[in-house]
C-alpha cells in the first residue's frame, strides 16, 4: 500500500509534479538565456569591444532587431570563412569597430 497513491491524491501529486517539473526547467536554464541579448546602442564603444574581446564570440543586438555574432579575431570562425571587421553603432560611437563576423569569402575577396 505504500507505492499506491488513492485515488482522491491524485490529482495533488500530477500538479506536484508538474510544479517540481517547471521549477527543474527554471533552475536548468542559464542566466544568459534568461536574459535579453545586450543592444550595443545601450552600450560604449570601449565596454562593447572589451565585451566581445573577453567572450571571443558573442550574440548582441547591433541596431537592429536580428541577433548578430561578433568574434575577437579570426581563430574563432570556421576553417573555409574569413574575419571581417564589423562597424556598428554604439552610445558614444556611430562606427565603433566593435570586432569582427565570420564570413564565407566570395570570388572577388581571392581577386588580387
Amino acid at each position: 500500500m505504500l507505492g499506491r497513491i488513492s485515488n482522491n491524491e491524485r490529482p495533488r501529486a500530477i500538479v506536484t509534479r508538474r510544479l517540481a517539473l517547471t521549477l527543474c526547467v527554471v533552475l536548468a536554464t542559464s542566466a544568459s538565456a534568461q536574459n535579453p541579448a545586450s543592444s550595443t546602442q545601450r552600450m560604449t564603444c570601449s565596454e562593447a569591444m572589451a565585451l566581445v574581446k573577453a567572450k571571443g564570440a558573442i550574440l548582441l543586438m547591433a541596431g537592429g532587431p536580428t541577433l548578430e555574432r561578433f568574434v575577437r579575431d579570426r581563430s574563432q570562425c570556421d576553417m573555409t570563412e574569413i574575419a571581417e571587421l564589423r562597424f556598428v553603432p554604439t552610445r558614444d560611437n556611430m562606427e565603433c569597430p566593435i570586432g569582427y563576423r565570420c564570413r564565407d569569402p566570395e570570388f572577388s575577396d581571392w581577386d588580387w
